[in-house]
């Protein structure tokens, strides 16, 4: 069963560098360029997992993730924050969202894959 993963991205590299190291470990990956598209992708999809930055066009993370979640066919899908805001309080605002996770940008290549398939597994941040 191919695990699936819907990127809610508005920077081209950050899209880029992430997909990448998903294909390469086994994802298949869809994108979207701002919230509002991002939720209709969804929708339509079901997606295994998604990553959301939060400074998005159009409708910000916080307020994507809580529409996601509002959803019934999205409930159980796991929602991780990607993104730059690293100030105190920022994580526990984006799980206040509804997001089950947050990751911290840049990104490490290193990591970044065995951080989302924890997300995956239900086992979150270490």
């Amino acid at each position: 069963m191919t695990r699936t993963v819907l990127l809610i991205e508005d920077n081209e590299q950050n899209r880029y560098l992430a997909t990448f190291l998903l294909e390469k470990a086994g994802f298949a990956v869809t994108s979207a360029a701002d919230g509002l598209r991002g939720i209709e992708m969804a929708r339509e999809s079901v997606p295994s997992i998604i990553l959301l930055d939060i400074q998005l066009p159009r409708l910000n993370g916080y307020d994507v993730a809580q529409t996601l979640r509002a959803s019934p066919e999205l409930s159980r899908v796991p929602i991780v924050a990607v993104t730059s805001y690293a100030m105190p309080g920022d994580r526990e605002k984006a799980l206040e969202a509804g997001c089950d996770g947050y990751i911290e940008k840049p990104i490490d290549p290193e990591t970044f894959v065995s951080q989302v398939e924890r997300y995956l597994s239900g086992a979150g941040t270490p």
